[in-house]
């Protein structure tokens, strides 16, 4: 379980949050009220203050790669550092067989980063998480470049890791998805974060 006892970030504040195993919730709110700010201080990655604990466990008490491990945070627009996709895996087999569950095809392993689609890099960034067995994503728009039938496809895929243990907090604006995957949502207005059923 993941737990925010208090977590400040900028003007932001989060407060007594449960994120248990095999829950997602969503996060919500208008363009620019800092929906990915939360997400990327939970991750540890930007300035914060207060105190998160995983499985009991403080994330001080961990490095950051070790937190980040486990609590995975994946950006809208992805960063790529080398030429070619398979150049981003340790674990090509388990890659590819959630590259096609996901819709990809299957030489995408070999092609350079730079001809990528905006909904492949979402997809395989998704994959990277994955195959790293975390115990949270911290997704950030993940299905925002994909058609229908993509978007059902990493639905089953996060609706399969929820299955299997994992939890999930995400930010979405599309509010059908955010009834599909989850059951509770983290709604940001003004500097007030407030944690609603949907």
């Amino acid at each position: 379980m993941l737990k925010v006892i208090s977590l400040k970030v900028f003007s932001l504040v989060l407060q007594d949050f449960e994120l248990p195993a095999g829950q997602a919730v969503a996060v919500t709110g208008a363009s620019g009220a800092g929906k990915s700010l939360v997400l990327r201080a939970v991750a540890d990655l930007i300035p914060n203050d207060g105190e998160i604990t995983l499985f009991g466990e403080a994330r001080e008490t961990m490095s950051g790669p070790d937190w980040r491990r486990l609590v995975t945070y994946v950006s809208a627009t992805p960063g790529w550092w080398g030429v070619r996709v398979k150049d981003h895996f340790l674990d090509l087999k388990e890659a590819q067989k959630l590259a096609l569950a996901l819709l990809l095809p299957e030489d995408i392993f070999s092609a350079p980063v730079a001809q990528l689609s905006t909904g492949e890099q979402q997809r395989l960034a998704l994959i990277r998480a994955l195959v790293q067995s975390p115990k949270v994503l911290l997704l950030d728009e993940p299905t925002s470049g994909l058609d229908a039938e993509a978007t059902k496809q990493v639905e089953k895929c996060l609706l399969r890791f929820l299955h299997d243990g994992g939890s999930l907090l995400f930010v979405t604006h599309d509010i059908a998805q955010a009834n599909r995957l989850a059951k509770r949502s983290l709604h940001i207005l003004g500097n007030q974060i407030e944690e609603k059923q949907l």
